[in-house]
């Protein structure tokens, strides 16, 4: 897997093996992406919050295409080390904090003012574990979102999904055999 596009494009991402990491494809990632920077103009000085990071990808691929900074949410050590590796592959590690823990019981977000709050999320946990609206929650709660923030939200293309209270649905898409959901925080 490598950065697609922006100052660090082409930089090689590590991947952690197991089975619980499942990068998003090529394809979803491009395509996400185009969305943000054409549809939403949600990429340029973003604070990002990357949730379930697995390698920091997207994260990665945010700050490369402008974002201000990363924070990237990771509960396994070895997927965390490899978030570090891909930021230091991509010069990023001065704008990227990676907090190692459970995004479903997050810490205050003011323990890290330079990376919160967030105006770009990305949530992509493990399939078929309805961890979305849990981590979604608690972290707004415990200030990672910013108001009118932008939240991209990947999930099985089986599983259902409605948006919790404070955030409204603002784009849905399927590619193969992931359901993407955008949704915008209310301010």
């Amino acid at each position: 897997m490598r950065v697609d596009s922006g100052s660090h494009r082409g930089t090689k991402l590590a991947v952690p093996e197991g089975k619980d990491v499942r990068p998003t494809s090529d394809r979803a990632r491009q395509a996400i992406f185009n969305i943000l920077a054409h549809g939403h103009d949600a990429i340029a000085d973003a604070r990002v919050l990357d949730v379930f990071a697995g390698s920091g990808a997207l994260g990665l691929e945010a700050l490369s295409r402008g974002a201000q900074s990363l924070a990237a949410f990771e509960q396994d050590r070895l997927a965390a080390d490899c978030i570090k590796r891909n930021a230091v592959a991509c010069h990023e590690s001065e704008r990227t904090v990676i907090i190692l823990g459970d995004a479903t019981r997050p810490p205050e977000a003011h323990r890290h003012p330079r990376f919160s709050p967030a105006d770009l999320v990305f949530l992509d946990p493990p399939y078929g574990q309805d961890l979305i609206i849990p981590a979604l929650t608690a972290l707004d709660a415990r200030g990672w979102i910013a108001g009118n923030a932008l939240v991209v939200a990947e999930m099985a293309e089986r599983d259902r999904f409605a948006p919790p209270a404070g955030f409204v649905a603002v784009d849905e898409r399927r590619y193969g055999k992931a359901h993407i959901v955008m949704l915008r925080k209310s301010s």
